[in-house]
């Protein structure tokens, strides 16, 4: 499968200067001429690309994730997470479900790929990983220091429920799930590509 990865609608200038290396931000400033002919110093923000995962088990039900790192409530999202250093996605993205779920699967497709603001390069992936199995019957259940993960099957109806709520932190995809709910075509496609 090959993956594109989306360039940002304000790309990283070549000549921009990493002014602070974070753990997971990085800062970076350049020069750059304004309309009125002076020059300006621009920032961006950089972090490692992510990935989303819709699972759909042999049943045909959809993992979900109830997450929680310190600092926030509770919340549900699809399993997902970083993708280190060296990783493509869909790699990191066969990983993350390992990891968190403790499913696996070689049935993968690409949903789509964004950029979420043009001030901050990262690019989000979400993939659809359709017959997991589960493989490791110790993921998906617990904590290590700054997460902790309950993976649970819910079905496609109630993923567009929890998606589709204002509470849903990726703004793409809530997007992608309200146009579907205002248009049964479009929800048709989404169930059948999501579903297969």
């Amino acid at each position: 499968m090959e993956i594109v990865r989306p360039q940002s609608k304000q790309p990283l200038p070549d000549h921009a200067k990493l002014v602070f290396k974070g753990k997971i931000f990085d800062v970076y400033q350049w020069e750059q001429e304004g309309y009125d002919g002076s020059l300006y110093i621009f920032e961006k923000i950089k972090r490692p690309d992510t990935v989303h995962i819709f699972a759909v088990t042999e049943q045909g039900n959809i993992l979900v994730s109830h997450e929680r790192q310190p600092g926030t409530e509770e919340y549900i999202t699809p399993p997902g997470g970083r993708v280190d250093e060296g990783e493509d996605a869909l790699t990191a993205a066969k990983r993350e479900l390992l990891e968190e779920t403790g499913y696996a699967s070689e049935n993968w497709e690409l949903l789509g790929a964004w950029q979420m603001h043009p001030k901050l390069e990262w690019a989000i992936f979400a993939f659809i990983a359709r017959n997991a199995k589960k493989v490791d019957a110790g993921a998906g259940v617990g904590f290590n220091n700054d997460e902790h993960i309950t993976s649970v099957e819910v079905s496609f109806d109630k993923l567009v429920e929890i998606v589709s709520s204002p509470d849903f932190y990726d703004r793409e995809l809530r997007c992608r799930f309200l146009e579907a709910k205002l248009d049964p075509q479009k929800m048709a496609e989404l169930k059948k590509k999501i579903l297969g």
